[in-house]
């Protein structure tokens, strides 16, 4: 008995058999028949998706880390809100206060509870009159008294006892820390005397204690009159200063101490949790604090009417906005070039997919198949290869990458992953729009039209320039140089069948036949194609001019830099003495033996001469003596106030003799012919006359614009201290290192110097002002002696133009930027050459079947493969080429608009130039990974596919 067929059950002799069709299901029969171009397809889907996802993720880590490490290394002192008010209550109000203005709702951040600093301290210092104590150019020390919230949790007791509250009629008991005791000479159980009273009552305080500060570098001991050691202070004469610390019981005490104490809470805020995005609502909060309704709430809450807020926040809030604004363009070019990469990877794909299926669905048209029931089946087809793949990539974005934001990596891959699901049902339902032959005109009109575009975006660019401060990232700016790629990846979609064509007449002269048919093939285009794909060709010139516009950025970046350096220097490396001594002839001579020196020059400085008989009478001037020689090699090298040093050539005689000298432009501007007199500070004159005038020097700041220029034999013959330089730079690679360790050897007190430099009465010079030693502060000056933090002898400064360029380029906003531009130039050049590939793969079948048809006219293996190379690099070469004009074009037309000053972190004049050399490593890098990818496809179709068409035949 037979059964019925799929059921198992009998089935009757006489039953009649079913006639109903059961047609299979489509899209497991497509997806079925057709596993390689599915799985293609998703892995397509999954890393457009992924890199959509992915990038807006990065981003905003990379801001968010970039703020974070900007504000820290800013410290505490700029972060915090700070609370002030006069004392009024016993120290446990300190702590229901700090917990009232900690507990403040606030929406974008919250205050770091366990970093809080708070207590109360007097409002000035007491001279100590004790003999016996350090007195730094004879000042007597200075001590402040001091309650502090914890301050046994960040120290540890070496001697005696904490204070007590102590009897009012005794000495105030204080603690201080072992590293201040030992600088001033202050000894356990010592009674200081402070001075006394108004009413002539003795103040005085006495060492119960000595303690250490577990880190003294603990942002905890800022700004509080130096508790964990002893400062330095004084801009004038010097003297040293440190707090002693009190029990809260003796705060009452303070009053009698200075002029009043002064209640503080220091509340830094949780720079961890702040977010780049929410700066903007977050500066208004902070503001609210310091000038608000939130200080007007927590003035009247605590019963303090005279309670002060105040933050550094809010600039700094406006600092960091600043730089966002400034690196986001290379953050932006970077991601937009990679997704018009990706975009038109997704179309070529799309594209291709109808060129392998349009014959069946025209097919299914001309059998009557319904345009909404085929359009179902391809949406289902796609939903089913590309939404679980997007769905895992998107998952494994946000997981990778974890943000608080996630809004704009979910609608970028939501967009990518609808362009790769519609891609191919887009353009199959245009099979049932009316079928009209290819107009001419209107692709013409349609490229005018994106000419017209592009036109109109870099006009406005140069009108304008960049967007300005507040308004975000400018749109226009980042469109630009993709709009440029896409107008020259149309002229060069016209322009390249012309060439390729006119090549492929050239080589058809020859006696070969393998090159003309390779670019006739090139010319003509294949695959059924009347001409060649320009999809491909607009991938590889979106990678490339992306790729050499941000690398002509990022190069032009460095440049500026290492010019600001050195601009702000004066050359390479420079060595400053201290205020009035002069630089030792063996320091100058060991600095001049060490490699990288090309050239250097000793310059002695003044700024306090006069030139008198100007237009005016007299005008202050700097004064420079150097050497003409070496002085204008440097000038030359540094490429600022290049001169001839004829100019300053003669001068030799008696003090009546005037002697050349180069003026400034401006002080040029306020004489005639002739001579002047130069009086120095001590009362000397000198005569000089005018050779010639620059515009600037090195010595000093390029915002000088009175100087003059003399020649240093003369000079000092006439005065001697003239001869004792204090001021070195040298031009060259100079190790900051070694530079340092001969100031260390032959500086004052060095193993290789001798005595000390005479004084030549000359402080340090404008142009130095930051590397010069700044007025004495606590900051700088902890525990000081005899030498400064770095080892360098007190007062000497050196600075290298190299170490000074990679500070400012210790810039982790910039660092980020950059990551994520080569990343995105990687990304780009990636899908660039899978453009290239998956064209290679749709026309290899009809290549094949060519070559071996020619195999079996002769045609050796290696033409073949030249045959292939021949119709395949022409356009990758081409779009590489157009490619790298066009990103130099961009760099031409809008690197006006482009203000570097903030990527470099130094004033930058001028805006982008255009320059060869980044633009074509680009060039060349893409190149190479094409040609490499075209011709490892081409090995694999020659050897393996040929073979098997000879064997077969062509099947199409």
């Amino acid at each position: 008995m037979t059964t019925q067929a799929g059921t198992g059950t009998p089935r009757r002799p006489d039953a009649e058999p079913r006639s109903e069709h059961l047609p299979a299901p489509w899209v497991r029969t497509r997806l079925r028949s057709s596993r390689p171009a599915v799985l293609l397809m998703a892995a397509l889907a999954f890393g457009t998706v992924f890199l959509a996802a992915a990038f807006p993720r990065a981003l905003d880590r990379g801001t968010d880390s970039a703020l974070r490490d900007y504000l820290h290394s800013r410290g505490p002192a700029w972060t915090s809100v700070l609370f002030t008010a006069g004392h009024k209550y016993e120290p446990k109000d300190l702590d229901r206060l700090v917990g009232k203005f900690t507990s403040h709702p606030n929406e974008t951040f919250r205050f770091a509870d366990d970093k809080s600093v708070y207590g109360t301290r007097g409002n000035s210092l007491r001279t100590l009159f004790n003999t016996g104590l350090a007195r730094p150019d004879e000042v007597p020390p200075r001590l402040g008294l001091l309650y502090l919230k914890g301050v046994t949790e960040h120290t540890s007791l070496v001697a005696g006892n904490w204070p007590t509250v102590g009897n009012d009629a005794e000495p105030v008991q204080i603690a201080i820390s072992r590293s201040a005791a030992d600088t001033i000479g202050i000894h356990l159980g010592q009674v200081l005397d402070a001075g006394s009273t108004l009413n002539d009552e003795p103040v005085q305080a006495k060492v119960v204690g000595l303690y250490a500060a577990i880190d003294p570098g603990d942002q905890y001991w800022l700004n509080l009159n130096c508790p964990e050691a002893a400062c330095l202070m004084g801009a004038g004469k010097r003297y040293w200063a440190t707090a002693g610390i009190i029990d809260p019981g003796a705060v009452p005490r303070l009053d009698r101490w200075g002029t009043g104490s002064t209640d503080f809470w220091r509340l830094p805020v949780d720079v961890d949790e702040l977010r780049a995005d929410q700066l903007s609502q977050t500066s208004a909060e902070i503001s609210s604090y310091v000038a608000g309704s939130t200080g007007i709430h927590l003035i009247q809450d605590s019963g303090r009417p005279d309670l002060q807020l105040s933050s550094q926040l809010p600039q700094l809030f406006d600092r960091a906005v600043a730089r966002q604004e400034a690196t986001a363009p290379l953050s932006a070019i970077g991601p937009a070039g990679l997704a018009g990469v990706a975009g038109v990877v997704l179309c070529l794909a799309a594209a291709l997919t109808f060129d392998r299926r349009g014959g069946e669905l025209r097919l299914l048209q001309a059998r009557g198949g319904s345009r909404g029931g085929v359009l179902l089946r391809l949406l289902g087809e796609g939903a089913l290869t590309v939404l679980p793949a997007a769905a895992v990539a998107t998952a494994l974005a946000l997981l990778l990458l974890p943000t608080a934001r996630w809004s704009g990596a979910v609608l970028a891959a939501l967009a990518t992953t609808l362009l790769a699901l519609l891609g191919f049902p887009a353009r199959a339902v245009l099979l049932w729009s009316a079928q009209r032959p290819p107009s001419r005109r209107r692709r013409l009109v349609g490229e005018l039209a994106v000419l017209a575009i592009t036109g109109a975006a870099v006009l406005e660019v140069r009108r304008r320039g960049i967007a300005p401060s507040g308004e975000g990232l400018d749109p226009i700016l980042v469109a630009a140089p993709l709009l440029l790629a896409l107008s020259g990846g149309l002229l060069l979609a016209r322009i390249q069948p012309v060439v390729v064509g006119a090549l492929a007449r050239a080589t058809g002269r020859g006696s070969g036949l393998v090159g003309f048919l390779g670019l006739a093939r090139a010319a003509r285009g294949t695959g059924g194609r009347p001409r060649p794909s320009i999809l491909p060709l607009l991938a590889l010139m979106l990678a490339v001019t992306t790729a050499g516009f941000g690398a002509t950025v990022l190069d032009a970046v460095d440049g500026a830099r290492i010019h600001a350096a050195r601009d702000e220097i004066g050359a390479d490396a420079s060595v400053v003495a201290p205020v009035g001594f002069a630089l030792e002839p063996g320091l100058t001579a060991a600095a001049d033996a060490l490699p990288g020196v090309r050239t250097s020059s000793k310059v002695w400085w003044e700024s306090e001469v006069f030139l008198l008989g100007t237009n005016n009478g007299s005008a202050r001037v700097h004064l420079l003596a150097v050497d003409p020689q070496s002085y204008a090699e440097l000038s030359r090298t540094v490429g600022r106030g290049e001169f001839d040093p004829a100019a300053l050539a003669g001068g030799e005689g008696g003090i009546d003799t005037p002697m050349p000298a180069l003026f400034s432009a401006e002080v040029a501007k306020a004489v005639g012919s002739g001579e002047y007199r130069l009086r120095m500070p001590n009362g000397r004159e000198i005569l000089a006359t005018k050779t010639g005038s620059v515009d600037g020097t090195p010595a000093l700041e390029a915002e000088t614009r009175r100087f003059i220029i003399l020649p240093i034999g003369p000079a000092s013959a006439r005065l001697p201290q003239m001869g004792r330089p204090n001021l070195w730079f040298a031009a060259g690679d100079v190790n900051e290192q070694q530079l340092r360790k001969v100031v260390r050897d032959s500086g004052p007190g060095g193993a290789a110097s001798g005595q000390a430099s005479a004084p030549a009465a000359v402080p340090a010079p404008a142009t130095t002002q930051a590397a010069s030693p700044a007025p004495a502060s606590a900051a700088a000056t902890k525990g000081v002696t005899a030498d400064e933090p770095d080892g360098l002898p007190t007062g000497y400064a050196v600075r290298t133009s190299s170490a000074r360029s990679a500070e400012l380029a210790d810039d982790p906003l910039q660092a980020a930027a950059g990551r994520l531009f080569w990343a995105a130039v990687i990304g780009a050049a990636g899908f660039a050459l899978l453009a290239v590939l998956l064209t290679l793969l749709r026309a290899a079948p009809e290549r094949v079947a060519m070559l071996a048809r020619l195999r079996t006219m002769g045609l050796r293996p290696r033409q073949g493969l030249a045959l292939i190379v021949a119709e395949t690099l022409p356009q990758t070469l081409v779009a590489a080429v157009g490619g790298g004009l066009t990103a130099i074009a961009a760099v031409a037309l809008l690197g006006p608009a482009f203000d570097l000053s903030a990527l470099v972190g130094a004033p930058v004049k001028g805006g982008l130039q255009p320059a060869v050399v980044p633009v074509l490593i680009q060039v060349l890098g893409l190149s190479a990974l094409v040609c490499a990818g075209v011709l490892a496809e081409a090995l694999i179709s020659g050897r393996r596919q040929i073979t098997t068409e000879l064997r077969v035949g062509d099947q199409r």
